[in-house]
This record gives structure tokens, C-alpha cells and sequence, in this order.
């Protein structure tokens, strides 16, 4: 299936620490999340094990939300969170 990544969700990937590649990844090989509105999510957990913001992080899990509109996959946000999950 194509994936259409809109302009919204790669200024957003750029201000919360991810990039393209990373959301192709997820779409692809992330877990499944809620999501509202009609709406799909995936998620994927990403060793980081950096600085982020002055702050040591070991991880990040990145979550992107997208419409599926005939055989096409079209972004709606991506988020990204520091931390720390258990496999």
C-alpha cells in the first residue's frame, strides 16, 4: 500500500525528534494503538540512548495516526515520547 506523508505530520516529526524513516517504519512494521476518529495508529520503540531537551533518555516511542483511503495510507500526526518500556 503507498504511504502519503503530509506536510502537517513531517514539521511535526521534525519538532518531536523523528524523521520520514522513521514513520515509514512504524507504519510498517509498528503495533497497532487506539485511535479516535475514524482514524489508524501504529507505534514502535526505538532505543535512543541520547539527550534530548538536556534530559538522558534510553528510548523513544514513536505513534503516528493516518487515514486509510482506498489502497492509499495518508498521515494525519506523529508523536513522539521519551522514555523508558519493557520489551
Amino acid at each position: 500500500m503507498d504511504i502519503q506523508i503530509d506536510h502537517h505530520t513531517l514539521e511535526r516529526a521534525e519538532e518531536r525528534g523523528t524523521d520520514e524513516a522513521e514513520i515509514r517504519d512504524v507504519i510498517k512494521a509498528g503495533f497497532s494503538i487506539p485511535a479516535k476518529y475514524g482514524r489508524s495508529g501504529k507505534a514502535k520503540v526505538y532505543d535512543f540512548k541520547q539527550n534530548r531537551h538536556n534530559k538522558y533518555y534510553d528510548q523513544k516511542r514513536v505513534e503516528v495516526f493516518y487515514l486509510i483511503e482506498a489502497d492509499k495510507i495518508i498521515t494525519v500526526t506523529v508523536y513522539v515520547f521519551y522514555g523508558k518500556w519493557e520489551a
